[in-house]
């Protein structure tokens, strides 16, 4: 008894092999993913200019504020 494994799927272009592929290689159970967040350019240059003349990173800034934003959300509902 022979199975095919040539199964194609329409959305998949050909060129694509799988065949050596092993599911979940790179999974690591309790990891967490920074995303990354684009600014806008201006919004960019002034909060780095802010963070500038407080003498700390810009994430951190953007962090500060953004937790600020987060605990008023919370206080109004």
């Amino acid at each position: 008894m022979s199975q095919d494994t040539t199964y194609q799927d329409e959305d998949m272009p050909a060129e694509i092999d799988f065949t050596g592929a092993e599911r979940g290689k790179f999974y690591q159970t309790g990891s967490t993913l920074n995303l990354p967040v684009y600014l806008e350019n201006q919004v960019q240059a002034c909060l780095t200019k802010l963070a500038s003349s407080k003498g700390m990173e810009l994430s951190v800034l953007v962090n500060e504020l953004l937790r600020k934003d987060i605990e008023l959300i919370e206080i109004a509902r």
